[in-house]
């Protein structure tokens, strides 16, 4: 970053963040579609996977539950943004309960399969599957906002100003989680420091709940912290929140 030019709008807190923003999206793009495409694709299907990634697939399904029973169990006639929608299972899930949904993902790899276990019986259009960034004002407003797990590599300062940009569009709720900063976490990120950076992972970053919720509500006057909720299974843990925005 360029400290000689504090004046200038590449230097402001918004520009910093996009630039950051746009820097690790970058690089988990070029993950997603490289290095984890396959474990992801075995990860979100039947196939046979290792103790280990066993316990992450058990917790992504127990928060994916999670989220979806945050939102209307009716939502038919509701728009919903499932914010880095992966193979899509929760687009799916969220489709058959009558939502027109737009799945978006950076990874295409992942996009793709997605279109193809996409069930046939939910018609054309119900699910617009895409390419791309989350926060693209193209996508349109939604009555709801789902990122699960699309948001735990990213420092406090840019999971809310992804959420402040989240929100201009969003005219009910955003569910999303975090990765909450326990012994565990904070040790595996640590480690993975210490590899070479040509063979990390984008490091998952642990977040504060008190600090990450104190963040949110100066950034986000109009809405208020929901429900929260943590699951932790092996070696899976994330922390899922809901944002709601008041009514007039």
């Amino acid at each position: 970053m360029m400290a000689t030019r504090a004046s200038s709008s590449f230097d402001s807190p918004v520009a910093r963040h996009g630039s950051r923003f746009e820097a690790q999206r970058d690089k988990l793009t070029t993950y997603f579609d490289s290095t984890a495409r396959k474990a992801w694709i075995d990860l979100t299907s039947d196939a046979k996977v290792s103790g280990i990634r066993a316990t992450v697939r058990a917790g992504r399904d127990a928060m994916r539950e999670v989220l979806l029973g945050w939102l209307p169990h009716d939502l038919r006639r509701m728009r919903v943004l499932d914010a880095g929608c992966g193979t899509g299972a929760l687009s799916v899930l969220a489709a058959r309960r009558g939502a027109e949904v737009v799945g978006v993902d950076v990874a295409g790899g992942l996009v793709a399969i997605a279109r193809e276990r996409c069930p046939s019986f939910l018609g054309h259009g119900r699910i617009q599957w895409r390419v791309g960034d989350m926060l693209d004002p193209a996508h349109g407003r939604f009555d709801h906002v789902v990122a699960m797990d699309s948001l735990i590599h990213y420092r406090p300062e840019d999971i809310v100003a992804t959420l402040v940009s989240l929100a201009e569009r969003c005219d009910g709720s955003i569910v999303f989680t975090h990765a909450p900063s326990t012994p565990m976490l904070r040790a595996m990120h640590t480690m993975g420091m210490l590899f070479p950076r040509s063979d990390r992972a984008p490091a998952i970053v642990p977040v504060r709940d008190a600090d990450l919720i104190a963040r949110i509500e100066a950034a986000l006057p109009g809405w208020h912290v929901g429900r929260t909720q943590r699951i932790g299974t092996g070696f899976y843990i994330s922390n899922a929140l809901e944002l709601v925005r008041d009514q007039a």
